[in-house]
């Protein structure tokens, strides 16, 4: 009976410390592509873009108060392969990742000096990969900084 306890425990203890390996391993699996992301838009690389991303998605957003879609492939061909010209003022960072099996979300921020960026990914596990699936974003504008006073 021992015996039996003893093996169905270790079972169970080996069963748990490897889902949570592998959860652990989809952590920083899932970042891959949100680096990727991160390093498209500090370089302007569309070939970032094109690892982040499945060639299948959009980015899903409000413009002028109505609701707007662009397509990956747009969105890339937007690049232009230099970095933006106030490169060294921006700031970007993985706010937060949530996976579940294989889906995952994550928010990002994109901190430049006009407007703060919040982008919303979606993103699915195919094939072993992580892919961003879909972008929705809020771009909230900064105010302009006050022109120094003349005396």
């Amino acid at each position: 009976m021992k015996y039996k306890f003893a093996v169905g425990f270790a079972f169970l203890m080996f069963a748990v410390s490897g889902n949570l390996f592998a959860q652990a391993a989809d952590k920083d699996a899932v970042r891959i592509p949100l680096e990727n992301y991160l390093k498209g838009h500090a370089t302007g690389d569309g070939e970032y873009m094109k690892k982040a991303f499945h060639t299948e998605g959009n980015l899903v957003f409000i413009r002028e108060g109505k609701y707007t879609t662009r397509s990956f492939a747009d969105y890339i061909a937007g690049f232009t392969g230099k970095p933006p010209a106030d490169e060294a003022q921006r700031k970007r960072w993985i706010e937060s990742v949530d996976i579940a099996g294989n889906a995952a979300v994550a928010k990002i921020i994109l901190d430049y000096p006009s407007v703060k960026f919040v982008d919303y990914m979606s993103l699915l596990k195919i094939n072993g990969e992580w892919k961003i699936i879909n972008k929705s974003f809020y771009a909230e504008p900064k105010p302009a900084p006050a022109e120094a006073k003349k005396p």
